[in-house]
């Protein structure tokens, strides 16, 4: 009896460490298929070309090393007891090895399709509508295959399997319980696919959320990335964008027109603006040629409000646009009207 334990212990010892030595032997000899492989891809000119090796080099040697187990486990274990718990680690490893790989295929996909859309260029209403519907419905599908992933792991052990035939006459139960508990979570969810489909922002859509203005960085299921204008970050849930209002500056188009606010005294002549506005714009590459006005929008006791207003292709543009004519429109005041600018007045009274 002893003999035949100290055999079958000789045998799994000598097994296993011919499995390593194997496993070690195939990993070298990927690796340096893997590198000649990534030679040929640099010397193409297509980006994707990497991108799909570098992607799917560790989940290709996943499937390969899960192909040498399964062999291992047939071939040397088959006459032990143990033999059924291997089988069983062997397939929760090809589960989740396929998992692996179909949200690989899903990043590869998003990837394709991006490169299809650029939103560098002015008119990027397109592309930013895709790219938004692209992001969120990639973490919808990346959710799915990590759920049935796990269902159908859990689906091979027996115990689960009996449990939850005992659990469907009480499924109502634990329904509106799970329901209840996991309401806000579920609503975010569904706020998400919601967001992709009415799209009331877009990836880089210019924005002023919570009195901030910036740009859409970021999209996923649950949360919202602004990149506010000094490098900061405002992150907000889903909901606040179909619950609250805020301002999207390019929600039918990338071109914007802008505003610039001077306050003068009632003494300078509005005109004069409308004589050197044009030339002062047609020097400035940040306008597109579109449109400008120079109207008086509010007067008071003590000045007189001049609005201007410029148009250019982008928020950007428009930005660095309104912040030269500014410049140059008080530099042209103070050299020309240097008395008009708005004060207060006091009257003094004689007794």
């Amino acid at each position: 009896m002893d003999q035949y334990i100290s055999n079958d212990i000789t045998r799994i010892l000598i097994a296993t460490i011919s499995f390593i030595g194997i496993l070690v032997i195939v990993f070298f000899i990927y690796r340096k298929l893997f590198r000649l492989l990534k030679k040929r891809t640099i010397k193409t000119t297509r980006k994707s070309d990497n991108f799909i090796i570098e992607l799917f080099r560790i989940p290709a040697l996943s499937i390969i090393y899960w192909v040498l187990l399964s062999l291992f486990t047939h071939i040397f274990l088959r006459q032990f007891p143990f033999y059924a718990y291997w089988l069983h680690i062997n397939t929760l490893l090809l589960i989740f090895s396929i998992a692996w790989i179909c949200i690989q295929f899903t990043r590869a996909g998003e990837y394709y399709l991006q490169s299809h859309f650029d939103i560098g260029v002015s008119d990027n209403l397109h592309a930013r509508k895709r790219l938004t519907q692209l992001k969120v419905f990639k973490g919808i599908t990346n959710s799915i295959i990590i759920v049935l992933a796990i269902a159908i792991s859990l689906l091979t052990f027996k115990e689960v399997r009996t449990l939850g035939l005992s659990l469907l006459t009480s499924a109502g139960i634990f329904g509106i319980i799970i329901g209840f508990a996991a309401q806000k979570s579920i609503a975010m969810f569904l706020a998400g696919i919601q967001l992709a489909i009415t799209q009331p922002i877009r990836l880089d859509d210019v924005v002023i959320v919570e009195n901030e203005w910036g740009r859409i960085e970021e999209i996923t299921l649950t949360f919202v990335v602004v990149k506010i204008w000094d490098e900061r970050r405002l992150v907000l849930p889903v909901t606040w964008f179909l619950e609250k209002p805020f301002q999207n500056w390019t929600r039918t188009s990338a071109q914007i027109t802008g505003t610039i606010f001077i306050y003068v005294d009632y003494s300078f002549p509005v005109e004069r603006i409308r004589e050197v506005l044009p030339d002062m714009l047609k020097k400035n590459p940040d306008w597109d040629g579109r449109f400008w006005n120079v109207q008086v929008t509010k007067v008071t006791e003590q000045y007189k409000e001049i609005r201007l207003m410029l148009t250019s292709a982008d928020s950007a543009k428009n930005w660095d646009l309104r912040a030269a004519i500014r410049e140059e429109l008080i530099d042209f005041i103070n050299v020309n009207y240097p008395d008009v600018f708005a004060k207060i007045r006091i009257k003094k009274q004689v007794l």
